[in-house]
């Protein structure tokens, strides 16, 4: 194994600056820490570039030894993202999926797919890809705005969903009309003033799940262009629910008809 000790070295240079969106962005490439997100990657098929060991460390069983690069604790820290990392983090290439591939495989069932519409916390961002996956939606579109799939929590949250259900990033909310449409789905979004609880609707299948911003809900384009709008009933004072939560619920109600 690889031993880096210089915070100048060229591939360690490369993996800190993917700690940063605008590097994820421009490489394709993102950092992946844990070792069970690993495994699940090689699994799954995704692409490692390189695996960095903080020294002291075991060496993760079934990774192949040539990928590892071992690291001092004072260089393995800037990369990680968790107060008790486990140790290991990958570079890993994205998984992309183009719309009209998303289009396609999307209008071929009848699957339901969520709308991140400018969700920005990376927790609540992962946890909802994951949950999506649990209760057997489709794919996930992202309205330009929010926040970043493949940030080190994002991706932690979202676990090993992140390497199986696919999603596309919309340019802004009328693409993800447009696109949502021509899948197929119905849009719902949720509506304090709505009058349909969401216990009572219909939203076993073909449904194009609008999630909205943890502070401004979903946006005027997304609500002027649902075809139902569902409330989720709450007590006392309660106005509003953590995204990821609501999500959960409205993901897990549209099961219980089926």
């Amino acid at each position: 194994m690889k031993v880096i000790k210089s915070k100048d070295n060229a591939t360690y240079k490369a993996a800190v600056k993917l700690t940063k969106k605008k590097y994820r962005d421009r490489t394709g490439l993102y950092l992946l820490e844990g070792v069970k997100p690993l495994a699940d990657a090689f699994l799954t098929g995704v692409k490692i570039r390189s695996v960095f060991l903080c020294e002291g460390m075991q060496t993760p069983v079934g990774i192949p030894a040539d990928l590892f690069m071992v690291l001092p604790r004072e260089l393995f820290q800037p990369l990680s993202a968790t107060e008790t990392s486990q140790g290991v983090i990958a570079v890993a290439e994205k998984r992309l999926y183009d719309t009209k591939r998303f289009e396609r495989e999307l209008s071929a069932g009848d699957d339901n797919i969520i709308i991140m519409d400018r969700v920005q916390d990376p927790g609540n961002i992962g946890t909802i890809i994951r949950t999506a996956e649990a209760a057997g939606y489709g794919g996930i579109i992202m309205v330009s705005g929010s926040g970043d799939v493949y940030a080190p929590k994002a991706a932690r949250a979202a676990a090993g969903s992140l390497f199986r259900m696919p999603v596309v990033e919309a340019c802004d909310a009328a693409c993800a009309v447009k696109l949502a449409k021509a899948a197929g789905k119905r849009l719902v979004v949720t509506d304090l003033q709505a009058e349909l609880d969401c216990f009572a609707a219909d939203l076993t299948k073909n449904v194009a799940l609008v999630i909205g911003n943890e502070g401004q809900g979903v946006s005027e384009t997304l609500l002027e262009s649902s075809d139902l709008k569902v409330k989720i009933p709450m007590a006392g004072a309660i106005e509003s629910l953590n995204a990821a939560v609501a999500a959960g619920i409205l993901m897990y109600q549209s099961r219980k008809i089926k």
